[in-house]
């Protein structure tokens, strides 16, 4: 161990068979240096992601600094956006105490929010660098997943947005100060942070995968992740208990996640798959951008 450093490690379950235990704190102190693991998670989401993004865009001929750029204003807009969409949905829990709006550091990002905002900051960012933004969609778009499966691991830190009470193998322990009424009696529940997070990374080798047949149309990978997010989305909500604010008795990222669906599937029913060509799909757009993609050496397409 580093000298100077001083971690706190999670306690092992004693009564339970089998159990994920959560950490014993949400802050990692390095020295005299304390961080809250929340942000760092987020910020460890955003560098994975700006890489995966330089990596893929350098494999389509152009610089990977473009990403850099982009991202720098990209990135602090999405913390925005996921911020004020968390506050309008769940505006009651600030009554009384309004300048915690500004504490991103104790949780409470909506990611719906974060992506309105974040990938309408970096597509209007790629247009007047007089970028191609399809390729900039398909370049960047998988990075997003990956980010927010490492940003979920901060919910974990902060023992927050758990779902319903589960004795399965992988349930996870929650300490009594972070449960939910009438839940105080339980001691271990699903670990929704998880199973976001896995989904994600599903989702990340997906859109790996359609990118590299080439069977939509440039820039419809962004129709596929939001589908696809939304998707799991959809059923992470089913199974969380945490306060929400409801719309018809049912939460308000539950009708997110359907109205994301809708759009994005409608558009790719419309638009998204490319016109065969002479029996090869993916030649009829931009053919010299392909074959430079397939073939430039030392550079995949992650």
């Amino acid at each position: 161990m580093l000298a100077g450093t001083d971690v706190v490690l999670p306690s092992m379950p004693t009564s339970l068979l089998a159990s994920i235990p959560s950490p014993g704190s949400g802050s990692i102190d390095l020295g005299p240096l304390t961080l809250r693991a929340y942000g760092v998670m987020i910020a460890l989401g955003v560098l994975a992601a700006v890489e995966i993004g330089r990596r893929r865009w350098a494999a389509r001929g152009y610089d990977p600094d473009d990403i850099t750029a982009i991202a720098t204003w990209a990135v602090p807009a999405g913390l925005i956006g996921s911020r004020i969409y968390h506050v309008i949905t769940d505006w009651k829990s600030f009554r009384g105490r309004w300048l915690d709006v500004f504490a991103i550091w104790q949780g409470g990002l909506g990611i719906p929010g974060g992506l309105v905002a974040g990938i309408g900051v970096g597509l209007w960012v790629t247009h007047r660098r007089g970028l191609s933004v399809p390729d900039a969609i398909d370049a960047c778009i998988p990075g997003i997943p990956v980010a927010q499966a490492i940003g979920r691991l901060g919910n974990w830190f902060n023992q927050e947005l758990y779902g319903k009470p589960s004795d399965l193998p992988w349930a996870l322990e929650i300490d009594l100060a972070h449960r939910h009424p009438p839940h105080l009696d339980v001691e271990t529940f699903h670990p929704t942070f998880l199973y976001e997070g896995l989904w994600n990374l599903a989702l990340f080798g997906v859109l790996v995968l359609i990118d590299r047949r080439r069977v939509l149309k440039p820039g419809r990978l962004l129709a596929v992740y939001v589908f696809g997010y939304g998707l799991g989305r959809l059923w992470v909500e089913t199974l969380r208990i945490d306060h929400a604010s409801l719309l018809l008795g049912v939460r308000v990222n539950v009708w997110t996640s359907l109205f994301a669906m809708l759009v994005a599937g409608g558009f790719l029913l419309v638009s998204g798959r490319r016109a065969d060509h002479a029996g090869r799909p993916g030649l009829v757009d931009q053919p010299d951008r392909v074959a430079q993609d397939t073939d430039a050496p030392g550079r995949p397409i992650i």
